[in-house]
């Protein structure tokens, strides 16, 4: 880092600990350093640049969008990106109406207050509880943090917006307990809990949800943020398990790495909500929305995600070999490109030694090293990742 970038950065605000290099520049799957150093990106902005680096597809649509001179207009007004992403969205899931807005916290944000405005024309004022899950993680904001089962980010800002329940995954003794009509407004959980460890949720534990919440008159709100759009080998996470929510939430890879999120829901949900309930100055811009219809149209191509699932397979292969030959390797799971590996030591030291080696890696938990590098990688530079992996554990 040279003197003038490490004077510069010394204005940011301290609650983040960026390691490494500066960065100036991309290419495909690797990050480029203002030295000329290239590193192997298998964080991907954090599971955000879905299309690397560079992509002529993303690179287009925001030339493009550029060019016409319309960046935001606000929400007063129709832009056609917004209205065509929006249908493609809706085209391409279980959802009638989409809501953009600008990250995953936010999202869930929104999501929480259409089940409540939902909630309270279909069962009255007591019906406000929101229910999510151990080990989930929803967003760093208000209400997305009283949904998310981290003490030590929780604490600082107590108190958090009450009425949150939290369940154990796979427990099905205690669903009746927590989720009931009267109360409950809504069940939040991610198919796969990608900050907890990546770990997967159980299709049959989704099915139960699905049938006590439709029993109960609840809505089921799955957090596909980080998930969602591709990254597990099928356009959506929730497919792979059987099970359709009655609202959805996306963001990180849905702009290409402009800030974007959205919330699909279901027509009955839609109808409970009024012109004034919900806003946002910047959400579904005409900039972005460009950009995540180019995101959206390359990965929900059937020949990009059948792409993603034998990346996800030789990963499989490579990891399960893995787990046999090191004692330090405690399980490996996950699907398509979104993988983690439980260790036995601190999955911190691992990711400090990558960056020694040039492959960029993050953590998901004190003993689990996160692999989401961008769906375009090659095998190649897969492999390639793989086999610094295997050396440093």
């Amino acid at each position: 880092m040279t003197t003038e970038t490490q004077r510069n950065t010394e204005a940011l605000l301290g609650v983040y600990r960026p390691a490494g290099p500066t960065f100036v520049g991309g290419q495909g799957s690797e990050l480029i350093a203002e030295d000329g150093t290239r590193y192997l990106d298998f964080t991907a902005g954090i599971a955000v640049n879905a299309l690397g680096y560079g992509d002529p597809a993303f690179s287009d649509a925001v030339r493009e969008a550029l060019d016409s001179g319309l960046v935001h207009t606000s929400n007063l007004f129709h832009t056609r990106p917004a209205a065509e992403l929006a249908s493609w969205l809706a085209e391409h899931s279980f959802a009638d109406r989409v809501f953009f807005c600008n990250s995953g916290a936010e999202a869930n944000e929104g999501a929480f207050k259409f089940a409540r405005r939902w909630a309270k024309a279909n069962g009255g004022e007591e019906k406000v509880e929101i229910v999510a899950f151990r080990d989930g993680f929803h967003g760093r904001t208000f209400g997305a943090l009283a949904a998310t089962d981290r003490p030590g980010y929780q604490q600082p800002f107590l108190p958090l917006m009450p009425g949150v329940r939290f369940g154990q995954v796979g427990d099905l003794n205690e669903l009746p307990s927590l989720i009931e009509s009267s109360r409950t407004a809504a069940v939040i959980i991610e198919p796969i809990q990608a900050e907890g460890g990546v770990l997967p949720v159980h299709a049959a534990f989704l099915r139960a949800l699905r049938e006590i919440c439709d029993r109960e008159k609840v809505l089921l709100i799955f957090d596909e943020v980080q998930v969602g759009l591709g990254r597990t080998g099928t356009l959506w996470a929730h497919e792979a398990f059987g099970v359709e929510p009655d609202i959805m939430t996306l963001a990180k890879p849905l702009a290409g790495g402009l800030p974007m999120g959205a919330v699909l829901l279901r027509e009955h949900v839609a109808q409970a909500l009024q012109p004034g309930d919900h806003a946002t100055t910047f959400g579904g811009g005409p900039l972005v929305a460009s950009a995540a219809l180019a995101v959206c149209r390359k990965i929900g191509d059937p020949g990009f995600l059948a792409a993603i699932r034998r990346k996800g397979e030789l990963i499989a292969e490579r990891l399960g070999a893995l787990a046999l030959q090191r004692d330090n390797v405690v399980a490996v799971r996950g699907s398509g490109l979104i993988w983690g590996i439980e260790l036995t030591g601190s999955a911190g030291d691992v990711v400090a030694a990558a960056l020694e080696a040039r492959l960029l890696l993050v953590g998901a938990g004190p003993r689990v090293v996160r692999l989401v590098p961008p769906l375009t990688i090659s095998e190649e530079d897969l492999l390639r990742g793989l086999t610094t992996l295997e050396t440093l554990l």
